[in-house]
């Protein structure tokens, strides 16, 4: 078994493996030059994101600077805006649906260490190396989320649809669909709900108004 199926199979692995590090120095180097492109530079930038990321829809955008981890797993719907400094450490699979937006400073962090100190610096691999191990767990994110600013979501995360996830948080858990959530761990807070519609907000709504189409 390659060491990039154990990861996918949430299985112990080496990430100074060969192959993992020849993955991760591409993913690095065009993360890089994704954020020293200038945003004028539109569909430079969409190629290196299209050789950069498994899957990336159509009008997605970010500021940058960005860090991928792998990038190849990482897969994102349309429609997707990212502000500025988003990571994503993806060594397990990280999806991303269609119309979500991310604030600024969004980390997105798959890998796993042991909670044991020495297991931690060392374990016997299952070539009987010694060696420094971890593990990832995927993450899911659904259509039509909005991740505020400083939001960190941790391995094993599934949010759903609908989702409004508050600044500061610390996801570790599901975030069950149409949910406001937040804090450290972020916990639901509430549905969302009708009555959240800017509708009711007339003073902020000014001389908008909502689209019916």
């Amino acid at each position: 078994m390659k060491e990039e199926e154990r990861i996918f199979n949430g299985m112990l692995f080496s990430p100074a493996h060969p192959d993992l590090k020849k993955i991760k120095q591409h993913a690095h180097k065009l993360s890089r030059q994704y954020s020293d492109t200038s945003e004028e530079k539109g569909e430079e930038r969409q190629s290196i994101l299209k050789q950069l990321l498994g899957q990336v829809g159509k009008h997605c955008y970010m500021q940058g600077p960005i860090f991928f981890h792998y990038g190849t797993h990482t897969e994102i719907g349309d429609h997707f805006f990212a502000n500025y400094n988003l990571t994503v450490q993806d060594d397990a699979k990280v999806t991303i649906g269609n119309h979500t937006l991310l604030g600024p400073n969004v980390t997105i962090v798959t890998p796993v260490h042991p909670m044991i100190a020495s297991e931690r610096q060392q374990m016997i691999d299952q070539n009987g190396e010694t060696k420094a191990l971890c593990y990832a767990k995927p993450v899911s994110i659904g259509n039509n989320v909005w991740l505020a600013a400083n939001v960190t979501i941790c391995g094993g995360v599934t949010i759903g649809d609908g989702c409004v996830i508050g600044a500061g948080s610390v996801v570790t858990r599901d975030i069950p669909a149409n949910s406001f959530a937040a804090g450290v761990p972020c916990q639901v807070i509430r549905p969302i709900t009708e009555a959240d519609s800017m509708q009711f907000k007339s003073e902020t709504l000014a001389d908008c108004r909502i689209d019916e189409g």
